[in-house]
């Protein structure tokens, strides 16, 4: 009995391992809302082991045998032993090596799914002991879990739909109390902010410049969808608090017009719509106007900020006769526009022409980037309106601090950093390919391609890979298969293959950057940063 006793502690090790590389991707992927976790799946067949196929071959050969061949049954189990204390150890190995943009977070939620796990596998083994006689229920028990263990990412989901029930009625309680305690803050202003790039960085923008003279509550890092937004109005939201400002991020048409329900703002700002999410959203033209539901569910009396630049807000026929200020740079329409940008390693400088007053102010920010002078005029036209004075509104706007991972300038050693890992896209990678221009010295990408644009993937990477050609000295590329359409792009514009690196761990990249030299500096953009769901 003490074989089987191991064999049972190996494969519980096996299943551990599994669970937490399975809800780990269930978590990340929004507990497979829109199917994300499917579509994940299938997308990683790598994670399906033959070594599952043996164990479970191995395992009906016990069952078959355990009368009259102990000592065979025996080798079995010690090879069963090794093979799930090996996939264990393997797993383990490959899951610690793996950059986690967000680590799995052990929450109530969670722990609920380990325990309708933990019951999925004892529901048959119960069921398995009671209708055999002692060995065959123990072969019968084994080869059901080595049945299980092969689809534990398969029993991860079955958990998932199987705790949907008590997750909607956890759901629909917090919904509730979130909605009365805003009911209960009546002098709350409430500024919704959403766009297919640059919602966090414009919230967090808005918030340091708001914050100079009122007490604003943004949502905390990416929490912008209907859980995230319960869970800020629940867990921070504040009495004190004057302004709350919530991101609102979607994957389908609707989400936006759900989460202003919700919350139901006065305010709004869009900012750049693009083709981020293409692939669930179905169409550019469900994108479009699943961004304007945000401004579509203002009051008549609200205030909506808009951008003159972006031919799809201009062209947008609104049916919302609430208050529309148009921010911009190109269109000297703008109500608030920018002009005379300058960008260094020390940050940028521009002028700011308000229409109501007609004068030029000069505003100074840490932050780089074209984009994020887009987002501080949406902040100043709200807080404009909200009446914080110019002067304060240029001492806000040098104090706003820059956003991790978001065009991000560091010195690491010998070298400057332009960090811009966080989920690339089309307009946001050509922005910051902008600001690498404008430094002096030696120029570097460092990048794996940008994702989830649909069947315009591999496209819009050719592309960015013909942009990369008129910017960079080097380029390093981060994954030989992903990174394919940006080598052809590199190619099509006849650049030098001397000049690109191909490697598998973005971490490879620092020391070789750290080796260049130039009088002027180098520089170096590291633009997206994978997540675990699309490791090659």
């Amino acid at each position: 009995m003490f074989i089987y006793f191991l064999l049972l502690c190996s494969m519980i090790i096996c299943v551990f391992v599994k669970s937490k590389k399975g809800l780990h991707m269930l978590q990340q992927n929004l507990y497979n809302e829109n199917n994300r976790y499917l579509r994940w799946l299938m997308k990683n067949k790598n994670q399906w082991f033959a070594l599952d196929l043996v164990a479970i071959l191995l395992a009906i050969f016990g069952f078959k045998r355990g009368y009259n061949q102990p000592k065979l049954v025996t080798i079995v189990c010690f090879l069963m032993i090794a093979i799930y204390c090996l996939t264990a150890y393997v797993l383990n190995r490959k899951q610690k090596s793996e950059q986690h943009k967000k680590p799995l977070v052990i929450t109530a939620r969670i722990k609920r799914l380990m325990i309708t796990i933990a019951i999925l596998y004892l529901i048959p083994m119960f069921i398995g002991y009671q209708l055999f006689d002692h060995k065959q229920s123990v072969w019968i028990c084994i080869l059901i879990i080595s049945i299980m263990v092969s689809l534990q990412y398969l029993v991860v989901y079955l958990a998932n739909l199987i705790n949907h029930p008590v997750e909607r009625c956890v759901y629909h309680y917090y919904e509730s109390k979130a909605k009365r305690k805003l009911h209960s803050m009546e002098r709350l202003k409430i500024i919704g902010i959403t766009g297919s790039y640059g919602k966090t960085s414009s919230k967090n923008i808005l918030s340091d410049i708001l914050n100079i003279k009122y007490i604003a509550r943004p949502t905390p890092k990416n929490l912008n969808t209907y859980y995230g937004l319960m869970i800020t109005i629940n867990n921070h939201l504040d009495k004190f608090d004057e302004i709350f400002i919530a991101e609102m991020g979607a994957y389908v048409k609707g989400e936006i017009k759900g989460l202003c329900k919700l919350v139901h703002p006065q305010y709004g700002i869009l900012t750049t719509i693009g083709t981020a999410h293409l692939e669930t959203f179905g169409s550019e033209q469900n994108i479009v106007e699943g961004k304007f539901e945000l401004i579509e569910s203002l009051p008549s009396d609200g205030i909506g900020v808009l951008n003159a630049d972006d031919p799809k807000q201009v062209s947008y026929p609104l049916q919302n006769d609430c208050k529309i200020i148009w921010i911009g740079i190109d269109n000297p329409k703008a109500d608030v526009r920018a002009s005379n940008i300058e960008c260094n390693n020390k940050g940028t400088s521009f002028d700011v022409t308000f229409k109501k007053d007609g004068k030029k102010h000069r505003f100074e920010t840490k932050l780089l980037g074209k984009h994020n002078v887009y987002n501080i005029l949406a902040a100043l036209a709200l807080g404009y309106e909200f009446g914080i004075t110019i002067p304060e509104l240029k001492q806000a706007v040098k104090m706003v601090r820059p956003v991790e991972h978001r065009l991000e300038l560091k010195k690491l050693g010998s070298f400057y950093q332009i960090d811009d890992a966080y989920n690339s896209n089309p307009v946001g990678a050509k922005s910051a390919l902008d600001v690498l221009g404008m430094m002096p010295g030696l120029k570097v990408v460092v990048t794996p391609g940008m994702i989830e644009l649909g069947e315009k993937e591999e496209e819009y990477n050719r592309q960015f890979g013909e942009e990369i050609a008129s910017v960079a000295d080097r380029v390093i590329l981060i994954g030989e298969k992903r990174t394919k359409p940006i080598y052809q792009g590199l190619k099509n514009k006849n650049y030098d293959e001397k000049n690109i690196i191909v490697m598998n761990d973005v971490r490879d990249a620092y020391p070789l950057i750290g080796g260049l030299q130039d009088p002027n500096g180098v520089y170096a953009l590291f633009e997206n940063d994978l997540p675990d769901t699309y490791n090659e």
